[in-house]
């Protein structure tokens, strides 16, 4: 289900934002426009959909009009054209009373700068939000309350801003847009006036209070690398244009154009990619009512020395090498069960690269990708671990 839908948004900045969709429309940029009316392209045709309990990540460089995006979205910035559908209603189309109530109800936003009041204590900036929405004293404080035990911060109600770390603070402003129950998060740059050490750990317990409360999340950044950590999807824009819209190892695996490409070439492969993106199928397969002679036959085919062996449903139920085959069929026997090896690796689809590194420079044999029941999904060979890292592709048994 879609909890936010984005239609062909512009927001233009000037005097006059009509007289620029014709040269829009004949094609001329953001800087030629700039240089020849004065106006500034901020967004440029934006078209997304933001899929409910995900965290869609904008990123781009300053001035790629992604700020300017995610505050259109509550209309802190007014479109000049589009559509904003939350839940099917078009925000672009309320009037003041009734986009009240939805920034009040539905949406909350966290900013870069924590925006906290210095003469509240914590609790009381928690319940801000609540105190404008009328709620009473009583159960604004015990949402206040369990916001502030959902972020680490319990124990802390009666501290000021200014004895809390640039870290704890972030805290108290994710609090109190949390403490009102909004089903969506707008966050702009929420992290990047902290520390590294401590970005880090904001992105940690991002991660660990969405796997929680699973709100719809925008979350703005002009970091690759956060992106890739936090993202479900991931919109790169540029010059005002949405010029991609990935997965994180979509965007890695399959960049649109240079612009893209360039944004991934110094990242960490090892970190985001998983077995999922570079197993294969298992070509080299039996089924355990196979008896020797089909197996050596395969692997003879494929030239291998090992095949993998799987039941009616694909189970995985182990792997014979050419040998023990060889020695079956002299011994007379007629079942690949008796001759089973589970001396193999096996990974999960999502496991990280950098964790089949090891695996893959020691292991003889594939390893095999397996779901949670057992089922062989793939495979995985060395060269696969090493191409994916350099973000190539490998063809072949």
């Amino acid at each position: 289900m879609d909890e936010i839908v984005v239609r062909n948004l512009y927001k233009i900045f000037g005097p006059k934002p009509a007289s620029v969709f014709p040269l829009l429309e004949k094609g001329l940029g953001k800087e030629q426009i700039l240089a020849q009316t004065g106006h500034t392209v901020a967004i440029n045709n934006a078209s997304f959909t933001v899929r409910k309990g995900e965290i869609f990540v904008v990123m781009g460089l300053s001035g790629s009009g992604k700020s300017t995006l995610i505050r259109c979205l509550n209309r802190l910035v007014e479109p000049t054209r589009g559509e904003i559908l939350i839940e099917g209603n078009d925000i672009t189309k309320m009037g003041p009373a009734e986009l009240r109530e939805v920034r009040r109800k539905k949406l909350a936003m966290v900013f870069q700068r924590f925006g906290l009041f210095p003469h509240r204590t914590v609790l009381a900036n928690v319940e801000y939000g609540l105190e404008i929405q009328g709620i009473d004293a009583s159960t604004r404080r015990k949402k206040a309350l369990e916001a502030l035990e959902l972020v680490g911060l319990k124990g802390w109600e009666s501290s000021y801003p200014d004895a809390l770390s640039g870290g704890m603070q972030q805290r108290v402003g994710l609090a109190r847009a949390l403490a009102t129950g909004p089903e969506l998060l707008l966050m702009d740059e929420a992290f990047s006036a902290l520390d590294p050490l401590i970005r880090k750990q904001m992105q940690d317990e991002l991660l660990r209070l969405q796997s929680r409360v699973k709100k719809t999340i925008v979350f703005i950044t002009h970091d690759l690398d956060e992106a890739l950590k936090i993202g479900d999807r991931i919109a790169i824009m540029k010059d005002g244009v949405i010029v991609q819209i990935d997965t994180p190892e979509g965007i890695l695996q399959q960049p649109r154009n240079g612009y893209v490409a360039a944004f991934t070439q110094d990242v960490d492969r090892t970190k985001i990619l998983t077995a999922s993106s570079v197993m294969r199928n298992p070509d080299a397969l039996v089924t355990s009512k196979d008896g020797p002679r089909v197996a050596i036959r395969k692997m003879q085919e494929l030239g291998l020395s090992s095949v993998f062996v799987v039941g009616k449903e694909r189970e995985l139920r182990g792997l014979v090498t050419i040998n023990a085959c060889l020695q079956a069929v002299q011994e007379g026997k007629t079942q690949l069960e008796e001759i089973l090896t589970t001396d193999f690796p096996t990974t999960s689809p999502d496991t990280p690269l950098r964790d089949l590194l090891p695996v893959a420079a020691q292991t003889k044999v594939p390893i095999a990708v397996v779901d949670e029941r057992g089922t062989l999904l793939g495979i995985v060979v060395r060269a696969s671990v090493l191409a994916g890292i350099m973000g190539q592709e490998v063809k072949g048994p």
